[in-house]
């Protein structure tokens, strides 16, 4: 079977009989996400499909369904709806079809900020709401998997993000070690969002003592968990 590594779907094509692509939102390793709307009600969906050789037997969709059910009542993330099958190039790819959030890539949101970052304000609220919403996660002993600013979409911003995550990962049953890297890449995200190392040598104390260097050591053995990471969040002085 020939492997494919890129779908490249376009506005107006197809996705099985049921659905119309209108973008493409992202790609990763497993398969890539569209926003797609239903032809028969017009209402919008996410679409993600997954690349054949990526997903043998149909494992890796398999997982990826029970863990969004098993996780339908954390805020942060999209719900999932149902499974399709398509065909590309007359090979069969499976199709996991969930909601659709109206929002902007926090890579974007966060370009269009003067220095092309947060201020220290707008990046301890974000930070926030990340970890209250991957502590959910984390809480029924399960993991995200794959944090980054692609894979975060706000919302809303105003006092507070209103944020969802576009995307989870499976690496096979929820390990302690898959909950420190969530809670490592979430600091990363923090840490990029306030300019990354062009900026961090100027940051001030709160900032640091939450980014460690983005010394994976550090920040494990300070912050053992999301939990410790929120409650140091909560008693945090921000007046900076």
């Amino acid at each position: 079977m020939r492997k494919i590594t890129a779908f490249n779907l376009e506005e107006g094509d197809r996705l099985t009989s049921k659905y119309e692509v209108l973008a493409r939102l992202g790609g990763g390793w497993e398969g890539e996400v569209y926003k797609v709307k239903e032809r028969y009600t017009g209402i919008e969906r996410t679409a993600k499909l997954f690349f054949p050789h990526r997903n043998q037997k149909n494992k890796t969709a398999f997982f990826y369904a029970r863990k969004l059910h098993k996780l339908r009542d954390c805020g942060i993330l999209i719900h999932y709806h149902t499974g399709e099958t398509m065909y590309f190039d007359g090979i069969p790819v499976t199709v996991l079809v969930s909601e659709y959030v109206e929002g902007t890539l926090l890579s974007d949101f966060i370009n269009q900020f003067p220095g092309k970052k947060l201020s220290v304000y707008q990046g301890f609220h974000l930070l926030y709401a990340l970890v209250r919403g991957i502590e959910q996660i984390h809480l029924l002993y399960e993991y995200h998997g794959d944090m980054h600013t692609d894979n975060v979409i706000v919302n809303r911003f105003g006092l507070t993000f209103d944020l969802k995550l576009l995307d989870v990962f499976h690496r096979g049953d929820s390990k302690k070690s898959n909950r420190e890297k969530d809670l490592c890449d979430t600091i990363r995200i923090f840490y990029d969002a306030l300019g990354g190392a062009r900026t961090y040598s100027r940051q001030p104390p709160q900032v640091k003592e939450i980014c460690c260097g983005l010394k994976q050591s550090l920040i494990l053995s300070k912050f053992r968990n999301m939990s410790y990471l929120r409650e140091r969040l909560e008693k945090m002085d921000l007046m900076v």
